[in-house]
């Protein structure tokens, strides 16, 4: 079984909120113009989850979830969380659900995506992390939150 990539991920779940939203007309319990103030968390997060990968891909280190980590990072923006990419996910689909006038439903799948985001995507990550670099990666926690 292919294993799916976060970004993957949270681009279907911005569209089956979508889908749940607008399609079969979700109840929302922020409307237009006030539903517009989700719009600077979408924009900061995916500028968080992009200043990640661009700090990978300036250090020329993997960026791919599964494969085999080749450094640890702990500078830029990693000095602050230990995932950015995935956080900076997490707070662009919580400006959607905004976006989309905070139905129910768009909440439940913004915390969905991040209890699969920490449960599967980062453990899985910190383990592999944590076998490859040791007690580098042990301080790296003790400094540094999971989250923020």
């Amino acid at each position: 079984m292919k294993k799916i990539l976060p970004p993957v991920l949270f681009v279907l779940f911005i569209i089956v909120m979508g889908m749940i939203c607008w399609g079969m007309g979700s109840p929302h319990n922020i409307g237009y113009p006030y539903s517009l103030i989700g719009l600077p968390f979408v924009v900061a997060g995916l500028m968080l989850a992009v200043a990640g990968k661009i700090l990978f891909r300036k250090l020329s280190t993997n960026i791919m979830t599964f494969d085999e980590p080749d450094k640890l990072v702990t500078e830029g923006v990693f000095k602050y969380t230990r995932n950015p990419m995935y956080l900076g996910l997490v707070v662009a689909m919580m400006g959607f659900s905004i976006l989309m006038g905070s139905a129910i439903t768009s909440i439940l799948l913004t915390a969905l995506f991040l209890l699969i985001t920490d449960r599967w995507y980062i453990a899985f990550e910190e383990k592999i992390m944590h076998r490859k670099f040791g007690l580098d990666y042990e301080e790296y926690c003790r400094k540094v939150r999971r989250w923020i």
